[in-house]
């Protein structure tokens, strides 16, 4: 076996660190661009994941919501008595209620208001699968009780059991809390009641909005039995069903939890803002990095040059530039993927979004920041390449 790449390591090594200060001003270079591309990309998908967090911890395979409501904010419900014809189909083991709205959250401390998300489901059914929430059902069968999410913004104030405050300008009490987060819908935060109490707040809300009723829904939860097929029990509802609902799995390419998502994705800027800020980083960092390794190349032009008269090839010296380059993305991707992962705490207090650090999104800024790094030693080695020796020694 040939090992004679690994003889070429130590002069790559050796040509980065002769210099220490320049070694790590270097590593600061490739880091910074590398925290920049976790920045951009950590703020678009948090807020693309945020966006679905509540709809994945909906206790259903089946989702039944108005045909007009085609992503979140849309604040349209349908015919609670759609759901009642949901349980007599073959498949179906039950189907829960579920009601949102927004409101006005009295901060206990400040005496500001803020909008904050209200949901609510009949306490006997198991709608949410957050077992925090499940844990309080006795104490959300008291008048007036609600839990409240730990993940909302500072701005609604302390987060915790024993707080009582004002929602709807009408009196409400914590009782006890729940983590989910923010999302576009949401505003700043969420709340979870009793369907009984969450009429006491907008069964009647003025002339202005839509009252409520246990006659209408927001969602539909639909749970199966076992052993009951997906997408054979959604085409049964939708071609039974009259055309004021649609019925659509939770999960999967066509379901509720992807439409919600690439709803957001093709109808707002979101994602072409951050991609492009995501680009530029990455563009900054191929500059940054061709900088870094074309003063190690300049520093090191007679060295090149007489390995060029001493017969090595070009091959060789792209070679010793490129491992550069390779040391460069590991140990520069290393101290930007640290600060970037506590850059993503922070902003996850901060805004209540759901901030993931994931594996595959790991590995995908990795092979970024390797590329980003080879493109500019390609770049960066190009002059050396085409240099005679005989002009630098004045031949």
């Amino acid at each position: 076996m040939n090992f004679t790449f690994l003889k070429r390591v130590p002069l790559a090594w050796l040509n980065l660190t002769h210099d220490r200060k320049r070694f790590v001003t270097s590593l600061g270079g490739v880091a910074f661009a590398v925290l920049l591309m976790f920045v951009f990309t950590g703020f678009m998908n948090a807020l693309y994941d945020s966006q679905i967090q509540l709809l994945t911890k909906l206790n259903g395979e089946v989702i039944v919501i108005n045909r007009l409501k085609n992503n979140m904010f849309v604040p349209a419900s349908f015919a609670r008595r759609r759901l009642y014809q949901v349980r007599a189909f073959e498949g179906v083991a039950d189907a829960y209620p579920f009601y949102i709205s927004e409101g006005a959250w009295k901060n206990p401390e400040t005496g500001q208001s803020f909008s904050v998300r209200t949901l609510a489901f009949n306490l006997g059914d198991p709608v949410l699968s957050l077992p925090a929430v499940n844990e309080y059902i006795a104490e959300l069968q008291l008048p007036n009780a609600a839990l409240i999410d730990t993940r909302v913004r500072p701005e609604i104030g302390p987060t915790e059991a024993g707080i009582v405050s004002e929602l709807a300008d009408r009196r409400i009490r914590i009782v006890g809390t729940f983590e989910l987060g923010t999302d576009f819908a949401s505003g700043n935060g969420n709340l979870v009641m009793s369907d009984v109490n969450f009429l006491r707040y907008f069964a009647d809300r003025g002339p202005e909005e839509d009252t409520r009723s246990f006659a209408t829904a927001d969602l539909g939860v639909v749970k199966l039995k076992p052993g009951a097929t997906v997408e054979k029990v959604v085409a049964a509802l939708q071609q039974a069903l009259p055309a004021d609902v649609l019925v659509l799995p939770r999960d999967g390419p066509d379901g509720f939890v992807t439409r919600e998502r690439l709803y957001w994705q093709e109808n707002t800027n979101i994602g072409f803002v951050f991609t492009l800020l995501t680009t530029m980083s990455f563009f900054v960092g191929i500059i940054l990095v061709y900088q870094i390794l074309y003063t190690d190349v300049a520093d090191h032009w007679a060295e090149y040059a007489t390995l060029k008269a001493m017969g090595y090839s070009n091959a060789y010296l792209l070679g010793v530039v490129l491992q550069e380059a390779g040391f460069l993305s590991v140990l520069g991707f290393l101290p930007g993927f640290a600060v970037s992962y506590l850059l993503y705490n922070a902003a996850a207090a901060a805004t209540g979004l759901f901030f993931q650090m994931t594996s595959e999104r790991v590995v995908n800024l990795f092979v970024a920041t390797f590329v980003m790094c080879l493109v500019s030693g390609v770049v960066a080695v190009r002059k050396v390449q085409s240099t005679d020796p005989a002009e630098v020694f004045g031949g």
